[in-house]
């Protein structure tokens, strides 16, 4: 269900860029004058205290030196679970003013049923998130919902690349070579030029990419193997509901998310605002 993805995923995504999250980060010690230093943390913390070589493994794209300079260094600024309740207070507060008066009770119903019919074996930042407690309010539990659902597709989809064989420099050069955006924005994972262009001589020697760096039509076809195989992994939660309604109650918040301007217009996901 990758249009389902499409529309969850600006949802779970303001925990990365509300000011509202920010401010509550900088309450408790956080660099916030720069991404990262919250990113890690907000992200890891379900896990528990995890290490740099937990978080590199579960997160996958990004290279382990930059995972090492935060993690697990954040927690000693604050624990997992101090992280995990200001992360709600400031989703909460983000969300109250973008979704105002919507009425999410059906919303945040049909989401959670989708959360809780997820698999979650094999699959680690699903189920950390999953054995978290339940937030009782509409929005939160739509938000909470949703960062299941989105975690369990991420955790399927490096079982995807895996499965191609694309280390995970490789998986974004590939992702890079067929437009899903700029290589720019790809290094923000952390590798240097010179494991990039590593990770690329590679993909040449398989075939993936030509001599200017684009993908070949076998570089296209292995990677939409990978986002079909990630599809698949990620539809059996989606039967428990009809997806067309939730899609249709979700829609004005995640329009709201969109045109806040919060979010980045390119990512590494190759979602564009």
């Amino acid at each position: 269900m990758r249009q389902m993805w499409q529309m969850l995923e600006p949802v779970h995504a303001l925990v990365y860029y509300a000011p509202e999250v920010t401010g509550e980060f900088a309450k408790l010690g956080f660099d916030v004058d720069t991404r990262w230093p919250g990113y890690f943390p907000l992200r890891a913390a379900p896990l528990g205290p995890a290490g740099a070589e937990l978080v590199t493994a579960t997160f996958y794209s990004f290279n382990p030196g930059m995972v090492a300079r935060h993690v697990p260094a954040a927690w000693d600024i604050a624990s997992p679970a101090q992280v995990i309740e200001a992360r709600l207070r400031g989703v909460d507060r983000a969300l109250r003013g973008l979704a105002g008066d919507l009425d999410l009770i059906e919303a945040a119903d049909l989401a959670t049923q989708v959360a809780l019919a997820a698999n979650t074996a094999g699959r680690p930042l699903a189920a950390a998130n999953a054995g978290l407690p339940w937030p009782e309010e509409p929005h939160l539990a739509l938000w909470h919902a949703s960062t299941i659902i989105r975690e369990h597709r991420g955790d399927g989809h490096i079982v995807a690349l895996q499965a191609a064989g694309l280390d995970p420099c490789e998986s974004l050069v590939s992702f890079a070579a067929v437009g899903a955006a700029p290589a720019e924005v790809f290094a923000s994972r952390g590798w240097n030029t010179g494991q990039w262009a590593a990770a690329g001589a590679r993909l040449r020697e398989r075939g993936w990419l030509d001599g200017d760096g684009q993908a070949t039509a076998r570089g296209k076809e292995g990677r939409e193997a990978v986002e079909r195989m990630t599809d698949e992994l990620a539809a059996a939660p989606w039967q428990a509901i009809n997806p067309g309604r939730l899609a249709e109650l979700v829609m004005p918040v995640t329009m709201a998310a969109v045109q806040s301007g919060l979010l980045p217009s390119k990512s590494t996901l190759g979602l564009s605002r």
